[in-house]
């Protein structure tokens, strides 16, 4: 198959903001494990902003919120790609990076252009890392967050699945964090699921459970099947792939 997999920024950083290189590690051994085993993968990783403000901590200026994503996610995309290619490097993986901006997918020009760059990596065996170029990005050209850019690059991949790593095991039906609270283990087309989403949005990125939801549901409606998952449990993307019955997450049904 090919797979897109979202990584999330709470997925990929430590509480105090940090990158969680170990996590990072486990989840690039699992891309490996997954490409062995003759699947397509395209990733698409948040974490450069969280990256770059855990390596600039010596700034102590004010710096408006513009300012502060592009000059974060400047030095932290370089940071977090040059560990992707290390750690990729050991199983002789090459990896691609690809930046992006909602501007190249309003633009038909543009969207060809990316959705070419995207073919020629993975027919060459490179294996191609997405997120969105926030150095140029304004609020008005930005994706709501990389739950959006994840669904947008599965459609361009026609990828067969599309997987979202979260800090949390999926949809619940209440606060996850509430004993009577029960995973929603599939959403089937056309569900309303709104009564069960908390707009609270993540520590770490944009996004939140609305958002993945809404992003899981226009993927199923266009084909692509879609996992949302605990990015945070160990063997997560094995264990979607071979026993997903047994593995905790929230499933989007396509028609």
């Amino acid at each position: 198959m090919r797979i897109t997999i979202k990584i999330g920024s709470n997925v990929l950083t430590r509480k105090d903001g940090s990158l969680d290189v170990t996590r990072m590690s486990a989840l690039v051994d699992q891309v490996a494990d997954l490409r062995a085993q003759g699947h397509e993968i395209i990733l698409v990783s948040s974490g450069a902003v969280a990256s770059g403000r855990s390596e600039l901590k010596h700034i102590v200026h004010d710096l408006d919120s513009v300012d502060q994503r592009q000059l974060f996610s400047a030095v932290g995309q370089a940071k977090l790609m040059n560990r992707y290619f290390e750690m990729f490097r050991e199983y002789g993986i090459a990896v691609g990076q690809v930046l992006t901006t909602k501007e190249n997918f309003l633009d038909n020009e543009h969207r060809k252009n990316q959705e070419n760059c995207l073919r020629v990596m993975l027919e060459n065996g490179v294996l191609p890392i997405v997120n969105e170029n926030d150095t140029v990005s304004i609020t008005e050209l930005m994706f709501t967050d990389n739950d959006e850019l994840s669904g947008l690059i599965a459609q361009m991949t026609d990828s067969h699945l599309l997987i979202i790593l979260s800090n949390i095991d999926g949809l619940f039906t209440g606060n996850p964090a509430d004993p009577h609270s029960e995973l929603v283990r599939t959403v089937t087309p056309g569900q309303d699921v709104s009564g069960y989403i908390r707009l609270d949005k993540s520590s770490a990125g944009r996004g939140g459970m609305q958002s993945k939801s809404s992003v899981a549901a226009r993927a199923a409606e266009a084909g692509i099947g879609v996992l949302i998952a605990n990015g945070k449990r160990e063997n997560i993307l094995l264990c979607l792939l071979s026993d997903r019955s047994a593995t905790p997450c929230t499933e989007f049904l396509v028609r």
